[in-house]
């Protein structure tokens, strides 16, 4: 099993300081294997709203729970909205003796119920799949073709791995998106989605791809918001600098996992992904979703202007404004337009992230990153004079 201590360590902290904890993420990304290896610290109280027996001991619950002590886990929550309510009185007690830990699959209905019912009681914790921190930077290639959901990546053959991506995408859209109360047919949820693995590492074009599904501009918002609020697709939005340049203003759209996106392409070995036409758009997303799982800045965005000039991701670290441009070659070239692109974004240093061995310097503002040190980013930016420094050391 792989070892969590991050998460680990992040929901003690959360549960250390508020009432109620709520652990979010897609589906089957480790959140009940999660909540179960942290609840055996305190021999925890567990209910699956998924199961009958503990919908039934739960048919009073603010007496039930109101009686418990110590850890609570409620699994599933958004099958039963209610509790919302019961937790926001049971946390507001005086004499509270009880942490209570939810988890469920997030949805924009979810977010909005947990944060009116118990704002100011609740802290988000959010999971993701596995990382290069987790799986170890010399896993990478499989990490990229697999995609972090724990049994995609842990399987034992690239075909299993790609039986249960497609499982996956089946069971979410027929079980799934109706039991968090969207409505949206299933066969159209999978044509939009297929057509948006095709758009991945693109800008937003709703009349565009809503011309191709014969469906209106809000229909086409409307899926593309149901896929982000349930954590399958990220959207970057576009950064505005005061420049005399004609500047892109619709977000960016990514599928979050790059194993389902191969799913929906038809990707199903290294080989295929390697000669495939989106292996540099998936290759891009994968870096910007290790990148954004090892520094955790509050806001990304990306930098483009028509014409040309481009960061593919930009954050804030500390005031610092980092740049990341992402290549899939070994040896890419830095042109003269990207150093003008780092003073005209005036940033303070601009990593471009390949699938190299060596990290180097190009310029005093400009190096060259290879994918297997990215988990080293939060020490290197941390370091005084970041620019001037040699970023082979370590």
């Amino acid at each position: 099993m792989t070892p969590r201590r991050d998460y680990m360590s992040q929901l003690e902290t959360a549960l250390g300081r508020s009432p109620v904890t709520a652990l979010l993420g897609p589906r089957q990304c480790g959140k009940t294997t999660l909540a179960r290896l942290f609840g055996k610290r305190s021999a925890a109280s567990y209910f699956d709203l998924e199961s009958e027996p503990d919908v039934r001991r739960l048919a009073n619950p603010e007496l039930v729970l109101g009686n418990l002590r110590g850890l609570v886990v409620l699994d599933e929550i958004q099958r039963q909205p209610a509790l919302f309510n019961v937790l926001r009185v049971l946390a507001d007690r005086p004499d509270a003796d009880a942490r209570f830990l939810i988890l469920g699959t997030a949805s924009p209905d979810l977010v909005r119920g947990v944060s009116e019912s118990l704002a100011g009681r609740v802290e988000f914790v959010e999971l993701a799949g596995f990382d290069l921190a987790e799986t170890g930077v010399e896993a990478w290639r499989q990490l990229w073709l697999r995609g972090g959901s724990p049994r995609s990546f842990l399987a034992e053959t690239d075909a299993d791995s790609m039986a249960w991506r497609e499982g996956f995408l089946r069971t979410f859209l027929e079980r799934d998106i109706p039991q968090l109360g969207i409505s949206a047919s299933a066969a159209a949820m999978r044509r939009f989605w297929t057509m948006l693995a095709h758009w991945h590492g693109q800008t937003w074009n709703a009349s565009e791809l809503g011309r191709a599904m014969s469906a209106t501009d809000k229909t086409m918002r409307r899926y593309l918001d149901l896929l982000t609020g349930t954590y399958m697709v990220r959207q970057i939005q576009p950064w505005f600098e005061n420049v005399a340049k004609r500047q892109v203003k619709a977000p960016k759209v990514y599928l979050r996992d790059l194993g389902i996106l191969h799913a929906l392409l038809d990707i199903p070995n290294e080989a295929t992904l390697f000669s495939h036409p989106k292996v540099g758009a998936s290759w891009e997303g994968f870096v910007i979703e290790q990148v954004l799982r090892a520094l955790r800045p509050g806001s990304a965005w990306f930098w483009a202007a028509h014409g040309g000039g481009e960061v593919d991701l930009l954050v804030h670290i500390n005031g610092r404004r980092i740049g990341f441009e992402v290549k899939f070659s070994e040896a890419p070239k830095i042109t003269k337009s990207k150093h003008t692109v780092v003073d005209t974004v005036r940033l303070e240093h601009l990593f471009v992230v390949c699938p190299t061995t060596h990290a180097y310097p190009v310029s005093e503002r400009i190096s060259v990153l290879p994918v297997t040190q990215i988990v080293d980013l939060p020490a290197r930016i941390a370091r005084t004079g970041l620019a001037k420094q040699p970023l082979g050391e370590h």
